[in-house]
């Protein structure tokens, strides 16, 4: 099994990004994958984002929901995206996870976070 497939058969992947010091901060987040590429969706100001638009340079794992590492961590390249790869990605991460991908798009709306999020798009080096 390729990385990439052992990274998208999990419900969780950590993205460890980097800040200016470079002090590494890792998040869990959920994932859908897109051929070789993993996708996720967060906060458009969220410290994760801001670090990824400084940094490109990331490391991904396999993880549980609190982020405990359960496999090999990976360097790979992260972008954010633009305005309509954002809402695709919305899409796919809310048809992966059925309900509660719903409503994490409801609870979002109802903190005025609509439209205030944005995709990222991960590539395994």
């Amino acid at each position: 099994m390729s990385a990439i497939d052992e990274l998208s058969a999990g419900k969780y992947v950590s993205i460890t990004s980097f800040r200016r010091d470079g002090t590494p901060v890792a998040t869990p987040v959920w994932l859908v994958r897109r051929n070789d590429e993993l996708l996720v969706l967060t906060q458009a100001e969220s410290g994760k984002a801001k670090r990824i638009r400084n940094n490109a340079s990331v490391l991904v794992a396999r993880c549980d929901a609190r982020g405990r590492i359960t496999g090999e961590q990976l360097p790979a390249t992260a972008r954010v995206q633009d305005e309509t790869t954002t809402h695709l990605t919305a899409n796919l991460v809310q048809h992966r996870y059925g309900l509660m991908g719903k409503v994490f798009g409801w609870l979002t709306e109802l903190r005025g976070g609509g439209g205030k999020h944005v995709g990222i798009t991960i590539t395994l080096d």
